[in-house]
């Protein structure tokens, strides 16, 4: 969900590169051609993955943020891949209708949790698989900086007004960084609230675009988010600074920097967090909060899944391997990496944290799977467009002091305008 660089974590340009260290030949010999959203250490652990890959050599590219906008032009050119690991599942049910995509199944033994698999179907076809989770839900902090975590909502929300009185008067670090400069972060608190507030039908309702965003869900949900968001104090420098923070550099303000006591993020802020913590204190984690403290507190839950190209075989066999359990063995012992699996032992986790939140994605009933990553384009976010462009508009003006309720009903308004002109282009 992010790798770190997904989401804009680590812009670059276009980069190839081989997992196996073999160039492409011709023939049956030719390497398989495989396009990732993944760079830095991410790509480096999936080429490790790689290397167990029995068939052909493998070659990699890795896209940059924008992975739509590359495979559309590698399409055009007549050059597409023979698989792309995908961040959204919108993307995949949009090239399985296009016809571009081969109908591809997990091995036997392969369990993803409930509903995630009818998110890559295709009128009954499944033509993806998931190969890597991202819980979504997770607030990241110092045990030194935070030693009783909130366990509600409303004690979250108490917790930043006391620290951000102490902000506002310069006898303390803000309570809460935000990386608000990509939008998919403000996304991923509006889901989370909304998992609270919906039930799951609802939820899905939302993400398919059958339900009316100016409805009471999404105001509930936005005027939850005001009352926090507008809080004095609340961020480093403000909602303008924030604004121009990236993900990445709100995880720093937490663990390195230290102006900052919670930052909220997924499961991947942990790759951010080795990287910059120092004194060597260890960043500690506590669940998204329900509204209430005797209620399961929301699950979402993002990720990535293989799809093969038509007319490549040896992209379908790929993608059926990286379902099978051993297949991303290197990459779970090395840590940061969740599985989709929910028949991979826990046991095979040898990163303790990374094992506690399988645990949580196994033991949980119904989570919630990213709505921005559901919904069609253009209505999906992207930097400056659609639903994450809408939640930073959003997030502007409560964080400027605009009043709660006419900053929701403008949203909503916009929400659902934005809806409506997805619907009239399908």
């Amino acid at each position: 969900m992010p790798r770190l660089s997904r989401r804009g974590l680590l812009r670059s340009v276009v980069a190839v590169t081989s997992a196996s260290g073999a160039t492409a030949c011709s023939g049956q010999d030719r390497a398989v051609r495989v396009a990732v959203v993944w760079s830095a250490d991410e790509l480096a652990q999936f080429r490790a993955v790689l290397r167990g890959f029995p068939g052909a050599p493998v070659r990699v590219t890795s896209t940059g943020e924008d992975i739509d906008a590359f495979l559309n032009a590698r399409r055009l050119a007549g050059t597409s891949p023979d698989v792309a690991i995908l961040p959204r599942p919108g993307l995949v049910t949009e090239y399985a209708r296009r016809g571009w995509l081969a109908p591809v199944l997990p091995t036997a033994t392969y369990r993803s949790p409930t509903g995630l698999t009818e998110l890559l179907t295709y009128r009954g076809v499944g033509y993806g698989v998931w190969v890597k989770a991202a819980h979504k839900s997770l607030f990241w902090h110092l045990p030194s900086r935070l030693p009783e975590r909130p366990d509600t909502w409303d004690a979250l929300v108490g917790l930043t007004r006391r620290l951000g009185a102490l902000a506002v008067r310069g006898a303390g670090p803000a309570p809460l960084a935000v990386g608000a400069a990509d939008g998919w972060v403000l996304t991923d608190w509006l889901e989370n609230v909304l998992a609270d507030v919906t039930t799951p039908e609802e939820y899905d309702l939302l993400a398919r675009g059958e339900a009316d965003w100016r409805e009471r869900p999404v105001q509930a949900a936005l005027l939850r988010l005001a009352d926090l968001w507008g809080t004095p104090g609340a961020f480093p420098g403000g909602g303008r600074r924030a604004l121009l923070t990236q993900f990445q550099e709100s995880v720093i303000q937490v663990v390195h920097q230290r102006e900052a006591v919670m930052v909220f993020g997924a499961d991947f802020a942990r790759g951010v967090a080795r990287a910059f913590g120092r004194d060597g204190e260890e960043p500690a984690t506590f669940r998204f909060p329900a509204a209430n403290a005797d209620d399961e507190p929301p699950l979402l839950v993002g990720g990535d899944a293989a799809v093969a190209f038509t007319g490549s075989d040896r992209g379908v066999a790929l993608v059926q391997w990286l379902t099978e359990t051993a297949s991303f063995a290197p990459w779970r012992q090395a840590g940061g990496y969740l599985s989709p699996d929910l028949s991979v032992p826990l046991r095979e986790y040898a990163d303790g944290p990374t094992g506690d939140l399988a645990r949580e994605l196994h033991a949980a009933a119904s989570p919630r799977f990213d709505l921005s990553d559901r919904l069609p384009s253009p209505f999906t976010g992207t930097d400056g467009v659609g639903i994450w462009r809408i939640m930073q508009d959003f997030f502007a003006d409560v964080t400027a002091g605009a009043p709660p309720a006419g900053a929701v009903n403008r949203t909503t308004a916009l929400l659902a305008a934005a809806a409506q002109d997805t619907e009239r282009g399908r």
